[in-house]
């Protein structure tokens, strides 16, 4: 074993630890034992031919939303379904994870749309995905150890850093109602998993992922982690500090620049060519042809050499010429590339699409624009000048072009992508199960606060924010804040405020908490102001004239936020859930 992992033990109280990696694309998952906990062990799955190490992020459903199959067998199942026209009563759901990033009021209500186009709700396909996962990992783990029970697991699951609270809070619950129990998950953030895999890496590994270059690094060196996966691009800047453990010295950031923004951009070259409506009939009554289509894309996406010069040929299915002959004003595939915007850099032959390679590296051009332009912002700044190793892994990274875009661009820096770069999240993931202590510090995303209402002061306060509470004037709206954007927070850093409700004969106090993207923000209705949910705390019953005090806490530096109360009159506790997707829950400790 490394250094590392030679001297630390695993803090996990139970037999293992699973990690689901639940990706855009592709999802798996991987584990190891809290006795050998750095020899991971990961699903294989087989799709064709060949044997991976993560499969398709895809759900098939019977007519009674029961799980039919899951990734490769999903869409094997489904093409059969499709090709003998006996799909129309199933749910095949793909490629859906990117709703919790897009839909920025994502809620129990939010609707998937199948590839037919009925609905569901998201969080019903979510669960039903998580469910199936846990139990081909349980299934795995039986064969190994016949006795082991769901109990004996310490569940992780993957999400990217830049996802906010409220989606955080979608996949717990889709987890839990997929049979977890609540206090046996652990959210972990991609990048950082990423980050933590390539610092407790066995010593024999080293020369496979490279991670020597991070696991020797000097006390107080920084690096850039950038995680690019199918949807997201996830970027953020570790330290090694004293201790060993990683400090996140910028809070993460990123956007949709994943390895599906290629596909987007193929899919409108195609829409392009065929027209909205054909490819609307590709995409549903010709799913089968579709699937094949961006497969085939998908392994040229992989395989695609940057600089080499030649063609590229794709296979095209026979659905889709079909489709553009039965389309009167096109006629043909052959016509409609002649009269597309396209005529002259792509033709058809044979079946195949041919481009010269330099014209099929444009797919790539706006993602790898944005990925570079947003790695400029980070390391270009004043704080950032030090930061001399890029660390990139993902699905994404593993593709050559753009490996090459990023070293040609950033020549002064050292890029470090590890041979099993698409697996590093998941795996570094069982490693965070092991030892949740691995980052000891995060930045802020936010600036929280609460809404409070203090004494109006006719020298500081506006005069439209006066109202009158049980006979005296105060202030409403003032943003009360805990940490500001930015700020470094230890784990477990908890920020109380004791509060005495303004109306003593009330049952509960209802607290709302904000986020604001300024860091010194004044009202709660500012601009960059929103607010997160609505704490519900019970109040006690108690003597006239009794005063009501609380003690709310809110403890951060944790991958996911926590709250507290605490009755100052009786001394009772709560741990309090915050339901950012509903109704408010409310626990006693």
């Amino acid at each position: 074993m490394s250094n590392f992992n030679s001297t630390i033990r695993s803090k996990c109280k139970k037999l293992f630890v699973a990690a689901i990696d639940f990706g855009t694309t592709y999802s798996g998952y991987a584990f190891s034992s809290t006795s050998d906990w750095s020899k991971v062990l990961t699903s294989n799955w087989t799709g064709g031919k060949v044997v991976t190490l993560k499969t398709p992020t895809a759900l098939l459903l019977d007519a009674n939303k029961e799980i039919k199959a899951f990734g490769y067998e999903a869409e094997d199942q489904y093409i059969e379904l499709a090709r003998e026209e006996e799909h129309e009563d199933y749910y095949f759901f793909h490629r859906f994870k990117m709703i919790l990033h897009s839909e920025k009021a994502i809620s129990r209500k939010t609707k998937l749309k199948d590839a037919t186009g009925k609905e569901m709700e998201a969080i019903k396909v979510f669960e039903l995905s998580i469910k199936f996962l846990v139990g081909d990992l349980m299934k795995n783990l039986k064969n190994s150890y016949t006795d082991i029970k769901q109990s004996d697991v310490e569940f992780v699951i993957t999400v990217p850093a830049i996802w906010d609270d409220r989606s955080k809070q979608f996949m717990r619950e889709a987890a839990r109602e997929a049979g977890i129990d609540k206090a046996s998950l652990t959210i972990a953030l991609e990048p950082e998993a990423a980050s933590i895999h390539c610092q407790y890496l066995p010593a024999k590994d080293h020369a496979l992922s490279l991670s020597k270059y991070l696991g020797e690094l000097a006390v107080g060196t920084k690096y850039l982690v950038a995680d690019l996966g199918g949807g997201t691009a996830d970027i953020t800047v570790h330290h090694k500090v004293d201790d060993g453990s990683l400090e996140e010295m910028r809070e993460a950031s990123g956007g949709p620049w994943g390895g599906k923004s290629v596909d987007d951009a193929f899919e409108m070259f195609i829409e392009d060519i065929i027209g909205k409506e054909s490819m609307k009939q590709l995409r549903t009554t010709s799913f089968d042809d579709y699937l094949e289509l961006m497969r085939n894309f998908e392994m040229k996406k992989r395989s695609v050499k940057p600089g080499k010069e030649g063609n590229t040929f794709l296979s095209v299915p026979l659905g889709l010429v079909q489709i553009v002959k039965s389309d009167k004003s096109r006629k043909s595939l052959e016509k409609a590339i002649e009269n597309s915007p396209y005529a002259g850099k792509v033709t058809f032959e044979n079946w195949k699409l041919k481009w010269k390679n330099e014209n099929f590296l444009r797919f790539f051009e706006v993602t790898i624009r944005n990925i570079k332009a947003h790695l400029r912002e980070i390391l270009y700044d004043s704080d950032m000048t030090d930061v001399e190793t890029i660390l990139m892994v993902g699905g994404f990274a593993e593709c050559e072009v753009v490996q090459n875009a990023i070293r040609e661009h950033f020549k002064t820096k050292r890029l470090v992508v590890p041979e099993d770069a698409g697996v590093s999240v998941l795996k570094g993931a069982v490693f965070f199960g092991h030892v949740p202590d691995a980052i000891s510090r995060r930045k802020a995303r936010y600036t929280y606060g609460i809404q409070s209402w203090p004494s109006f002061n006719p020298a500081k306060h506006p005069e439209n924010k006066k109202v009158e509470v049980n006979g005296k004037y105060r202030c409403k709206d003032v943003f009360f804040k805990y940490v500001t954007k930015g700020q470094v927070l230890t784990l477990g850093y908890e920020k109380a405020q004791i509060f005495q409700a303004l109306n003593p004969k009330e049952k509960k106090l209802e607290c709302a908490i904000y986020i604001s993207d300024s860091r010194d923000p004044v009202f709660v209705d500012d601009q960059g102001c929103r607010r997160l949910g609505v704490l519900t705390i019970p109040l006690p019953d108690l003597p006239d004239g009794a005063a009501i005090e609380l003690e709310e806490s809110m403890i951060f530096g944790e991958t996911e936020l926590r709250f507290q109360a605490k009755d100052i009159f009786s001394g009772k506790s709560y741990e309090v859930q915050m339901d950012l997707l509903g109704d408010t829950v409310d626990e006693d400790e």
